[in-house]
């Protein structure tokens, strides 16, 4: 299935009647498959979106995408999210070392977050190594290439139905 790189909210596509996980993915993620393949592989966004509504469904959850370049945007999306969504899955790219705003935001999210890259941040540049939304977050997933994608959704769904899963 191919689809143009998403930049604003989609409906699922598929009919899960579980909760909400919303992926969030940040700047330049809409250029995944083009933009340095040896780092983030061959795989579109759309790619990575597709395994994760498929794992989603999988799980009886339903998934919902948004991506942009704006870290306001992600902002908004994020309290959007709140008395909506589950949960939250976000790949926050560059923002991930800097946007304060984004680690606000999650903060105030009451489902869990899981942070997500497909690289791995601490084996890369070292301005790379500090995340300033890991410490909102239930965990992080980096440097499994496109699996992360279902490995991300795999560990909220593990979170929804046990809340305390981490505490063992």
């Amino acid at each position: 299935m191919s689809e143009a790189p998403p930049t604003t909210s989609e409906a699922p596509t598929s009919e899960a009647p579980g909760p909400l996980v919303l992926l969030l993915s940040g700047p330049n993620l809409n250029l995944l498959g083009e933009r340095q393949p040896a780092v983030y592989g061959t795989a579109t966004l759309a790619d990575h979106v597709a395994t994760a509504r498929a794992a989603a469904h999988a799980h009886g959850l339903s998934l919902e995408h948004f991506q942009t370049n704006h870290e306001g945007e992600l902002v908004d999306a994020i309290h959007r999210a709140r008395d909506r969504a589950a949960a939250i899955v976000v790949n926050p790219g560059a923002f991930t070392h800097y946007a304060w705003s984004i680690h606000d935001a999650l903060a105030a999210f009451d489902g869990p977050v899981v942070e997500l890259h497909l690289s791995n941040p601490n084996g890369r540049e070292a301005w790379r190594h500090t995340s300033v939304v890991s410490p909102v977050a239930e965990g992080t997933i980096a440097g499994f290439g496109g699996h992360g994608y279902r490995l991300a959704i795999d560990a909220v769904a593990e979170l929804l139905a046990a809340p305390d899963a981490l505490d063992s």
